[in-house]
């Protein structure tokens, strides 16, 4: 789906259907069933760092489901939600010091931060076009990848960009930020052949502060080395919490983009009245974006909050959000573009239906104009 905005278009990430999504869910099922026994699901789990693999027995399982489920080498949970996992991610593949290739954009704030950590070089490669002066950047220690936008006319698809990079520089590690994107497209950047994909599973249902790295094996047991000690595992309680939160995540994201499809059209076919125009943005999440004919997003934000929209992301799409969030744009859309913050909001319905955000909006709006 492409999107036109006054200035650009925009370019979503194509979400699974429904029916591929219920297809998901069942093959994470399956694989559940081929390394667990069903008392153990039926459990808390076990705690602590237990001799010969340093972690809970049902911790190590479920690291191996997730592994079998998106056809990797191994898998592995660990503390400090996505940025954790980015962090990590990045410290197994380099040096503090090296190069690393990112995209011409506004880097993702916490990544920012762990770049800093490291003392990390950075090397901007606009991956919208990647024949362009390709030869300047072939001193690279490592390649990360965003797979959601970082700024609103993004255009790169995730395979292109492996593909490209594993053609030109096929020794080098690729890291690849899969945060808003797992369960809802098809493929993983580690399914694509990345060397790790990193994600919060706090984002699709889980627990809070548990990230996950998938990848190759040699860079994910040098992390497990790291984080060694008994305060760094993540508990049997907490994994099992992983697992049912991934298995109910696809369709529910799938659910999502169709009201963000239906909202979409009834939007810019005139149903609300001040809205100029709706379109679906990676924002970092799949979103609704609205700009208004008028700089009123602020006072919309304002009264939205009073008719029961969210105001703000707890983990922006955590088990905690139900009700549609209406909030300002992404930090790396702000970043690109200031303006956006006065004409323009995004929109996540979460668990609510069109019907509800649509009255939101109307009543929001006359509240502002009156």
């Amino acid at each position: 789906m492409v999107t036109i905005m006054a200035d650009f278009m925009t370019y979503p990430l194509e979400s699974m259907t429904p029916n591929e999504a219920l297809q998901k869910q069942f093959n994470l099922v399956d694989k559940i069933t081929n390394y667990f026994h069903g008392n153990e699901i039926l459990s808390r789990g076990d705690l602590g760092v237990v001799p010969a693999i340093n972690r809970p027995i049902v911790t190590q399982k479920t690291e191996s489901v997730i592994a079998d489920f998106f056809h990797q080498e191994d898998a592995i949970l660990l503390r400090g939600a996505g940025t954790g996992a980015i962090r990590s991610a990045l410290h197994a593949v380099m040096n503090p010091g090296d190069n690393l290739l990112v995209h011409r954009a506004p880097i993702y704030p916490t990544t920012k931060v762990s770049l800093e950590l490291m003392g990390v070089k950075v090397i901007e490669l606009d991956y919208n076009k990647l024949d362009e002066h390709f030869d300047l950047h072939k001193s690279v220690n490592a390649i990360l990848i965003q797979y959601t936008r970082q700024k609103p006319n993004d255009s790169y698809k995730m395979d292109d960009v492996i593909r490209f990079f594993k053609t030109h520089l096929p020794q080098i590690p690729i890291v690849t930020d899969d945060n808003y994107a797992v369960m809802k497209v098809r493929k993983t950047g580690a399914e694509l052949g990345a060397t790790l994909s990193c994600f919060s599973t706090f984002k699709l249902l889980g627990p809070e502060g548990i990230g996950c790295i998938i990848g190759k094996s040699t860079p994910i047991e040098r992390i497990r080395k790291e984080n060694y000690s008994g305060g760094s595992q993540v508990q049997g309680h907490e994994a099992l919490d992983v697992l049912r939160g991934l298995t109910y995540a696809p369709v529910a994201l799938a659910n999502q983009a169709l009201v963000i499809n239906e909202l979409v059209q009834r939007l810019n076919s005139g149903e609300v009245q001040k809205i100029s125009r709706a379109y679906v943005a990676n924002a970092q999440s799949k979103v609704l974006l609205v700009e208004f004919s008028d700089p009123i997003a602020n006072e919309v934000l304002e009264q939205a909050n009073q008719l029961g929209a969210a105001p703000y992301p707890v983990g922006a799409e955590s088990k905690y959000e139900i009700v549609p969030m209406f909030y300002r744009v992404s930090g790396t859309f702000k970043a690109y573009d200031p303006s956006l913050l006065q004409t323009t909001i995004r929109i996540n319905p979460y668990r609510s239906g069109a019907d509800t955000i649509i009255r939101i909006l109307k009543e929001s709006i006359g509240k502002v104009v009156k």
